[in-house]
């Protein structure tokens, strides 16, 4: 435990709560302020200039990110049909249609992290709103998880592909990877969504857009980035 808190004290020694880093360096600040025992994931956080009240400038996507989230991903597949076996041939954990929906309206446990839906499956689960909404789980055309390809999209959530939407404040939550992660792949990973954030700039929102952005571990300390770097990140990516 000593060793612990003097190792903490240390890495925390080097963070100024009210600088602004680089990503390089707020990657490899988050990293070394990790201490907790299991490995720890580290989330991007963007303040955004939206009226997240007006429909028009809502902020929400998905993003395949290159070296994944580092967490298992258990997806469940509405469908019927042959698309049954292409959504377990896909690697789906749970796979269904109708009867699926059914029970989870009557209380099946929602062990499941993303849901896809074939566009024919929508009748039954449109009816799963207010169990599925409220946790962030309805399927939903704008962030591909309503698609007739529904093997293609089970392979990239499975992959790595994550999404994103913005809170009521205007904020947009979103993983970039694990503390266990080389800081060159959290910078990676922080790039390609930096990227796909500024491209997803409503046309109604005005002025500076990216006010804020911040990385942290599940347990540490938010590390400021400097928002006038993302673009210039945003840009070697092309």
């Amino acid at each position: 435990m000593a060793k612990k808190t003097k190792n903490t004290a240390a890495a925390k020694a080097q963070y100024n709560k009210a600088s602004l880093y680089s990503p390089e360096d707020a990657a490899d600040l988050v990293r070394s302020m990790a201490f907790a025992k299991f490995d720890e994931s580290v989330d991007a956080v963007f303040s955004l200039g939206i009226d997240a009240r007006k429909a028009d400038q809502l902020v929400r996507g998905t993003v395949s990110l290159p070296h994944g989230t580092g967490k298992e991903v258990r997806v469940i597949a509405f469908v019927g049909g042959e698309k049954l076996a292409e959504a377990e041939d896909a690697g789906a954990d749970i796979v269904g249609g109708k009867e699926l929906a059914e029970e989870i309206s009557a209380g099946r446990a929602l062990d499941f992290d993303i849901a896809i839906a074939a566009p024919d499956m929508m009748p039954h689960v449109g009816k799963l709103g207010s169990i599925l909404g409220p946790r962030g789980l309805m399927p939903n055309p704008k962030s591909g998880t309503v698609t007739p390809d529904v093997g293609k999209a089970i392979k990239e959530f499975k992959a790595g592909r994550v999404e994103y939407r913005n809170d009521r404040y205007g904020n947009v939550h979103i993983p970039i990877g694990r503390a266990s992660f080389e800081a060159e792949q959290l910078v990676a990973n922080f790039a390609v969504i930096a990227d796909e954030i500024i491209r997803a700039r409503p046309a109604a929102a005005k002025g500076r857009f990216v006010h804020k952005v911040s990385i942290s571990s599940t347990m540490g300390p938010g590390v400021h980035i400097d928002p006038a770097q993302l673009e210039d990140l945003a840009k070697a990516l092309h």
